[in-house]
């Protein structure tokens, strides 16, 4: 009997009488828990199935766990205007610590290879982290709770990113995959922010505006937008570096249709930008530009984007062209702070915190300051002084000693980034594209002055996976010469290197 159903297969084996008991049984056992359990318990067995599919495709392919995290990265905070009371953030730290167990799993019968991510940006990102960790210790901390949300977007997220792009996300395709999924979610955003500045915005985005938005998002009757992001000035820190990232990626690459879909991400990103009414954006596509120009190495050419960039300056800052369309007036204050009272306020908060931490030289405590300072410790100090900036914000908390550490490890990355690019790196694409991410980063470096966006989601995503295909620059070009030698087109993505 059992040779003859060994030898069964297909639809065949479904015929068997203890395949079709299983199967009533198991229907019967459906049945019941969905009969005591509700509509709601009928949803959940019903996603467990792709649950499960995605489950058995991450233990096989750990890197889909790091696509998983970029694509939830762009949605997690947009989401939760549609799903209330579900803290949808806390997913990203729920990816993170799956897709290292997948990767732990992939290899449970081989060693895990973490020499891929021994590298001095690792090393200089655990301390950073352990320096966070410390700052639980700190005696001015006044929520150990604010410390736990605030450490994560500020410390715990690169910590982690970084070893997993390091070993699972260091291939060309993934480089290549990383872009088009950039572009995607770049369009999307810009559409979705589209839709709110021409249509309205949708039911949940309105309920969130009467609740808790207006007072940031509606200026002088005019929406500043959003789109499926946090506020208005992620949305717009984050489409002007991929403004920046798309058109320079664009220039450089050498396929037509792949040049036509950068300059649209790139061109899409810029206009998202644009309609966000973020004054602090405008200087991403300002600084990115001026850094891809000199990693360029080209003087004609930065001669005439030099000139372009004056241009511009002079329209925003000596002109009043355009001033009848709102989000142009509002970037054109960004050009003339003189006459901006919120520069001024932000200036006045400045010196009051400059006075306040002249003698506490690690700051009032992770947490202490910004949104989670007032939801948990509204009675601090800091919580009740505007930070607005990223690195105000690391200094009111982690004091001047956290500030140059973290200043020091962002200018170590994008110094070696430059002499990765400029001297070590022989292919002129890929030297182009990384060039793209080295500008787009530091297009974010100079916006966070103005704003919070560097360690918000998606930004902080995009950025530490930029961090790792820039400091894997050697490896991805040698890749780039071994492929094109065995005849492989090296910016496939579905090229298996």
């Amino acid at each position: 009997m059992f040779d003859s159903i060994k030898e069964k297969t297909g639809a065949a084996k479904l015929q068997h009488p203890l395949v079709i008991a299983a199967v009533l049984l198991g229907a019967v056992v459906f049945g019941v828990v969905i009969a005591k359990g509700g509509i709601m318990t009928a949803i959940a067995l019903v996603m467990m199935a792709p649950l499960l599919i995605f489950l058995n495709r991450l233990f096989n392919y750990p890197e889909i766990g790091v696509i998983t995290l970029l694509i939830f990265s762009f949605v997690a905070i947009g989401l939760t205007r549609y799903i209330r009371g579900v803290p949808l953030g806390l997913g990203i730290d729920g990816f993170l610590v799956i897709t290292y167990i997948a990767m732990i799993f992939k290899n449970f019968y081989t060693k895990v290879n973490f020499g891929q991510a021994n590298r001095t940006a690792t090393w200089f990102m655990m301390a950073w982290f352990v320096y966070g960790i410390l700052e639980l210790f700190n005696p001015l901390a006044l929520s150990r709770t604010a410390w736990f949300y605030a450490m994560r977007g500020m410390s715990m997220y690169p910590v982690l990113f970084l070893p997993l792009g390091f070993m699972l996300f260091n291939r060309l395709r993934h480089l290549y995959l990383f872009l088009y999924i950039w572009g995607v979610f770049t369009i999307l955003a810009t559409l979705k922010g589209l839709q709110q500045l021409y249509l309205g915005p949708d039911f949940a985005e309105q309920y969130w505006l009467d609740t808790v938005g207006a007072i940031t998002h509606i200026i002088m009757g005019q929406l500043r937008v959003f789109s499926f992001m946090s506020d208005a000035g992620q949305f717009g820190a984050a489409q002007g570096a991929a403004g920046v990232a798309g058109i320079l990626t664009a220039i450089s690459v050498k396929q037509t249709h792949r040049k036509i879909f950068f300059f649209i991400m790139g061109f899409m990103g810029l206009w998202g930008m644009m309609i966000s009414g973020t004054r602090g954006a405008m200087i991403v596509p300002m600084i990115g530009g001026i850094t891809y120009l000199i990693l360029r190495k080209n003087i004609r050419v930065l001669v005439i984007g030099g000139v372009f960039m004056a241009f511009m300056y002079v329209f925003f800052a000596y002109t009043y062209i355009g001033d009848s369309n709102y989000q142009v007036a509002r970037m054109r204050t960004a050009f003339r702070p003189e006459d901006d009272a919120s520069y001024q306020v932000r200036l006045e908060n400045r010196a009051i915190l400059s006075t306040y931490l002249a003698d506490k030289p690690f700051g009032g405590g992770i947490g202490a300051a910004g949104n989670w300072g007032q939801r948990f410790s509204p009675q601090g100090f800091l919580a009740n002084v505007a930070t607005d900036s990223w690195y105000v914000q690391i200094w009111a908390e982690q004091g001047i000693v956290g500030l140059i550490l973290h200043l020091f490890f962002l200018s170590f990355i994008i110094l070696k980034g430059f002499y990765l690019v400029m001297i070590r790196v022989k292919s002129l694409e890929l030297a182009g594209v990384l060039g793209a991410l080295i500008a787009s980063f530091a297009g974010v470096m100079g916006a966070s002055y103005g704003n919070g966006v560097l360690g918000q989601m998606p930004t902080g995503a995009l950025i530490y996976l930029s961090w790792c295909f820039i400091l894997m620059a050697q490896q991805l070009d040698r890749q780039w010469f071994d492929l094109e030698k065995k005849g492989i087109k090296p910016w496939s993505i579905f090229t298996k290197d």
